[in-house]
């Protein structure tokens, strides 16, 4: 296998950290657009996170994020871009994350795959904007959430392709996410109201993007500081926290959820 070449390597590292910093700058304009927001007394509502707000993440936040995207909305309702055309976009940064994270450049991975975040939440916007929501593009927008999130994990699995542990984490981490899906579809299917619980799919992706863009900067000094832990840790314990943390409470919120279903189908029995 060809060596990179240095400048190419380090011409690669900055662009890693800056990526990270500008999904830092990003974090500080959602807590300033959302404080805004609160001090000036005005509410924050998008109609998308109605029934959806996360356990483990605040509406507000989201609610903020939703508001600082209003310029990008109308740019693209004026080019008359259609939801579709977005949701099939959002293919393309998360292939791109999968690449950056399996090669090790965490900070370009995180901001890759918040893009093709920012695209699932623009494809809703856009179709509530023009009244064109319909069944069939609900599901091929679910469809395309599904292979956005695998591309998420599969990149952070094959870079820890040669770590027991991380590689079995990261497995776990994959079953929970689907698993909690899965409990929501087959409520749904069954008749009976979705469970709620931690750890939804915005959430999921909230911790491995934090996560993974924290790890360049925490390269910037970790050597200085590896030598007065306690523990052995990596540099890379940003991300391996963050799918511990997934790992668990996905599996945990999963159980929950179907332990859940299985109350409502027997209240249901006993009632009819």
């Amino acid at each position: 296998m060809p060596r990179r070449r240095p400048s190419l390597s380090k011409a690669m590292a900055r662009l890693d950290l800056v990526s990270s910093f500008i999904l830092i700058g990003f974090d500080v304009s959602v807590f300033i657009a959302f404080a805004t927001a609160h001090l000036s007394g005005r509410r924050l509502r998008n109609t998308r996170l109605d029934g959806h707000g996360g356990v483990m993440l605040s509406r507000g936040a989201m609610e903020a994020t939703y508001d600082l995207f209003r310029p990008i909305v109308r740019v693209l309702l004026a080019l008359k871009v259609t939801p579709n055309a977005i949701t099939a976009f959002s293919l393309l940064p998360a292939l791109g994350s999968t690449i950056a994270l399996a090669t090790g450049y965490f900070g370009l991975g995180a901001l890759l795959a918040t893009a093709s975040a920012f695209c699932d939440m623009l494809d809703g916007i856009i179709a509530r904007h023009l009244n064109i929501t319909s069944d069939v593009g609900e599901l091929f927008d679910a469809v395309v959430d599904r292979y956005v999130e695998f591309l998420l994990l599969a990149g952070i699995l094959y870079y820890f392709r040669n770590t027991p542990v991380m590689l079995g984490l990261t497995l776990t981490a994959i079953l929970g996410s689907y698993l909690v899906s899965y409990a929501t579809a087959k409520a749904e299917a069954l008749g009976v109201p979705p469970p709620k619980g931690a750890m939804r799919r915005a959430e999921r992706a909230v911790y491995l993007i934090h996560g993974c863009a924290l790890v360049p900067v925490i390269g910037l000094f970790w050597p200085s500081v590896t030598g007065t832990l306690p523990i052995r840790l990596t540099r890379e314990w940003p991300i391996e926290a963050a799918v511990l943390v997934v790992a668990m409470v996905t599996n945990v919120s999963s159980v929950r959820r179907f332990l859940r279903i299985a109350d409502s189908l027997r209240a249901r029995r006993q009632a009819e």
